[in-house]
């Protein structure tokens, strides 16, 4: 029988000052787990806060379609959740394209 050891204690890693990856602000630990690749091709950067914020905006059109919505608070909540998500992903996408349009500008 195998015997199982427990993971070793959690250590933040530090990333380097200049990194090419920025974790995402919906990252939701002090472990970030999803980056940005802050070098990726700009049009790659703008089709993903694109797609992300598109998104979101499709499903509050929908909502904004129907008649009444009645429920609960605490899913309201939960939708607010999943559409923040999205939003938040595309806003820090996008606040990398700009600081790179920033700086070929400034070249």
């Amino acid at each position: 029988m195998t015997n199982l050891h427990p993971d070793p204690p959690y250590e933040k890693p530090v990333p380097p000052p200049k990194s090419r990856f920025m974790a995402l602000t919906s990252n939701c630990d002090d472990m970030p787990s999803l980056f940005v690749d802050t070098l990726a091709p700009l049009d790659v950067l703008y089709d993903a806060a694109s797609f992300r914020i598109r998104a979101v905006t499709q499903v509050m059109e929908n909502l904004s379609m129907r008649g009444s919505i009645e429920c609960q608070s605490f899913i309201l909540s939960d939708f607010a959740l999943l559409c923040a998500i999205p939003l938040r992903d595309g806003c820090d996408v996008l606040d990398v394209l700009g600081r790179r349009l920033k700086a070929r500008r400034s070249e």
